[in-house]
């Protein structure tokens, strides 16, 4: 349940009920108005020292596991041995990865030779050659081996075939390792004989589908069946056969067909025989993730217009219904405006990274921000963490997705802040995942017991990115500018687009229009990312101890910049989340039974929303009487006036019945008004001030124009396009002092839009008085009355503007 304090409550039996809080939100313990020196850069001596420790790293890992398990999968860490598929114990359907064809090697071919090892490289192609097979009685998932297997088998061909041309080596290299990739792929293709062309989320090696044990498959997840095209679509041009592509485009075209058309979101999980819906949850996260990477990285690996039309229709929809601020929430994907899930897993992390390659920044580094501090809060991001962000699972599997948004958002804005979290990310695993024998998985991050586990993705995404990241451009043998990153990290060249396809050229169609191919929010890749994340410091990390529980918070008394009324809430199991920027102070508020910490406190918790709902529907009706007004006299006729509406303030005097402030309008300078003195201060005596919201807070300003003598304070809005036609009424907060005691009032840009253009539109100070919205209409209806009654004779009201 939720409430909401917008001016309409018609939303019919399925409502989620949004609390629009129009404040100014000052969090204790959550936000701070400080300040925060811009990060240091480091210097290229420590780049390198991290780079080359990062090559340790890999070494430490990649040593361990040829030494003491090879030709197994995986390596077991703790116990310092391999893990085989029938051999060790099973661990259920985490075993799904397993074929017994020496994954870990195969999934870190290429890392090898980013690092420049070719002697090493050569060796292990040999090795591969010699030792892999195909022809096992076993069931894989189809998923994995494509990303792991195919993909790490191709990335290796092509850059064999890059060093015979360029480092003049491995000239013995005949493609084999690309006729491998051709076998693993046929023995994948039974998987995609299904009714709707949607794959199978397991096939067995051998025996295809006619294995007895997948008689009853029915259900896979969409990121299975929709991460496929890329490792299709390469082998194909790369070997002439057509199959591989043609199957993987008819599946992402059948799992188009199945979006929501209201909301344009995916769920999670499908029936791949009837294509209906399994499971309806709907985020970017675990069950989904990599389907949208792979419709953006299609478009730009094979040219196809039509991945990017999907990819931006589904994008517009994520950052409509799913983003939340900083956050990612699962939603229902056929009823969006509903939350599914309480808690966030940790592969979203890869969105941010996915959102710089597609050129929306500003939101990459708010999620990363989010992340980070996730990771500060719990020395490693937990698999899955409440919108609190308390634990939900506590296990931290070594995953990459987190460094390599950190690395595309360094490669994007040479920002070093981005530098300083991958030292972070680094030192971490050094200190809390090295073992003797490799690094080991931790298994619950609150305690830092490792599990014996080192997925292949430690040596093949982890590590690689982390060097990356610490490496210059320059120093790689390779320019990865000219390679598309599979969500395996495996490189596939932009080359591939020129080679011949069975795809067909996209033309535009009911089915996607102009508008598919424009961003919701896009921004400049100019933006100083530190601008963006000053907002966010302190977001997780300041939260406060819990208070026992005592007499119920009540819905009246509650106030949003109390750090115990914040805590209480949460107890009861309600969950307050940002709408947009932050800096907007907007929330939503959302209770549920699970999140509360007690049966009787998720009973107060429901009395809570009602209470809020009450009072948002009493707050609806009483805004138009709180509303203020600045007024000016019109260009034609000075006894004319016009009235902008305005925002009141909780912490100065209010403008009620017939009073007013009156005086001329003045800009602050410096605008925002956030120093200890204006330069023009002396202007500024007895004037009505204007200052741009933002870098202190609003009682902030309001002190300062209190102190040089303004008469009133206009806060103008720093979002553009901002109009109060269009947003709900917005209520500045204070800091519990009353001290200030001139009138203070908010503007939306739009409406201060209005008002700045006659200011530059009069060769005279413009004089405006700022006054109750209700007084300003009740003066003109009696003007008119007035004047309907003595049309042939004009006389002036007895309160004359």
């Amino acid at each position: 349940m939720s409430a909401t304090s917008s001016e309409s409550f018609v939303h019919g039996q399925r409502l989620m009920l949004i609390f629009l809080v129009a404040l100014c939100i000052v969090v204790a313990c959550v936000l701070s108005t400080e300040t925060t020196m811009p990060t240091q850069n480091m210097s290229n001596k420590e780049r390198a020292e991290l780079r080359e420790e990062a090559r340790d790293m890999f070494y430490h890992a990649y040593n361990a596991y040829m030494q003491n398990a090879y030709p197994a999968d995986e390596l077991m860490p703790l116990s310092c041995k391999g893990r085989y598929r029938g051999v060790t114990p099973s661990r259920g359907d985490m075993d799904d990865i397993l074929g017994n064809f020496s994954m870990t090697l195969v999934d870190t071919l290429d890392t090898l030779v980013l690092l420049g090892d070719f002697t090493e490289f050569e060796h292990a192609v040999k090795l591969v050659i010699r030792d892999v097979q195909f022809d096992s009685d076993i069931i894989v998932s189809v998923f994995e081996t494509n990303i792991r297997m195919v993909g790490g088998l191709l990335s290796a061909h092509i850059l064999a075939e890059y060093l015979q041309k360029h480092a003049d080596t491995m000239h013995w290299y005949k493609g084999e390792l690309l006729e491998m990739s051709r076998e693993l792929g046929y023995r994948l293709l039974p998987a995609f004989n299904t009714s709707t062309g949607i794959p199978h989320a397991r096939v067995n090696l051998r025996l295809g589908m006619k294995d007895p044990m997948l008689k009853k498959s029915r259900e896979t997840c969409t990121a299975c069946a929709g991460t496929i095209l890329l490792e299709f679509a390469a082998l194909s041009r790369l070997t002439g056969d057509p199959i591989f592509e043609v199957r993987a485009h008819a599946a992402m075209d059948a799992l188009w067909k199945l979006r929501h058309r209201g909301s344009d979101l995916m769920g999670t999980v499908l029936n791949v025989h009837s294509g209906d819906w399994v499971r309806r949850d709907s985020g970017v996260g675990a069950g989904i993730d990599s389907y949208y990477e792979y419709l953006f990285k299609s478009y730009v690996l094979l040219g196809d217009d039509k991945y990017l039309a999907r990819f931006n229709r589904h994008y517009n929809a994520v950052m409509k219904y799913v983003s939340e601020g900083p956050m990612l929430l699962d939603v229902l994907m056929h009823r969006p405006h509903a939350k599914s899930k309480n808690f966030m897993d940790s592969l979203l992390a890869f969105w941010p990274g996915l959102q710089v390659l597609s050129g929306d920044l500003k939101p990459a580094v708010q999620t990363h921000e989010m992340l980070y501090q996730v990771m500060q809060m719990h020395t490693f991001i937990p698999e899955a963490f409440t919108v609190d962000f308390q634990i939900h699972w506590g296990q931290h599997p070594l995953r990459p997705e987190f460094i390599e948004s950190t690395y595309f958002l360094y490669r994007a804005t040479g920002d070093h802040h981005y530098l300083q979290v991958g030292k972070k990310a680094l030192k971490t695993l050094q200190q809390y995942a090295k073992v003797s024998c490799g690094y080991a998985a931790v298994n619950d991050v609150r305690t830092g017991k490792h599990e014996d586990r080192m997925d292949s993705f430690v040596l093949s995404e982890t590590i690689k990115y982390l060097f990356l990241l610490f490496s210059d451009p320059q120093d790689l043998i390779i320019n990865v500018d000219e390679f598309v990153f599979t969500t395996e990290a495996h490189l596939l060249p932009l080359s591939i687009a020129q080679l011949g396809n069975a795809t067909f050229s996209f033309r535009q169609t009911d089915e996607h229009n102009v508008l598919d191919f424009m961003r919701t929010c896009p921004s400049s890749n100019r933006l100083f990312p530190e601008k963006v994340r000053k907002p966010l410091r302190n977001f997780i990390t300041g939260s406060c101890p819990r208070t026992t529980a005592g007499k119920r918070l009540s819905a009246l008394d509650f106030q949003a910049s109390n750090a115990d009324h914040l805590r209480a809430v949460y107890d009861m199991g309600i969950t307050m989340v940002s709408v947009g920027d932050r800096s907007q102070g907007k929330v939503r508020l959302f209770h549920s039974f699970y999140n509360a910490k007690s049966h009787e406190e998720g009973e107060m918790g429901l009395q809570f929303m009602q209470e809020m709902l009450e009072l948002t529907k009493m707050q609806s009706i009483n805004q138009l009487a709180q509303l203020q007004a600045v007024a000016y006299a019109t260009d034609e006729n000075p006894q004319d006036w016009i009235a902008l509406m305005a925002g009141p303030s909780h912490f100065s005097p209010e403008l009620t019945g017939d009073q007013f402030v009156q005086g001329d309008v003045i800009l602050a300078k410096p605008l925002r008004a956030c120093d200890e003195s204006l330069e023009n201060a002396e202007e500024a005596k007895g004037k009505v001030l204007v200052a741009e919201r933002g870098d202190c807070t609003f009682v902030s300003k309001a002190r300062l124009a209190q102190k040089v003598g303004a008469a009133a304070l206009i806060v103008c809005d720093n979002v553009p396009g901002s109009s109060g036609e269009t947003q709900p009424m917005f209520a500045m907060s204070g800091d519990g002092k009353d001290d200030v005691l001139i009138p203070v009032v908010f503007m939306y840009s739009m409406e201060f839009g209005k008002l700045s253009a006659v200011m530059q539109r009069r060769k005279q100070p413009l004089r405006v008085r700022v006054m109750q919205m209700v007084e300003f209409k009740r003066w003109q209806l009696a003007k008119e009355q007035r004047q309907n009654q003595t049309a042939s004779v004009a006389q002036k009201p007895d309160k004359e503007l």
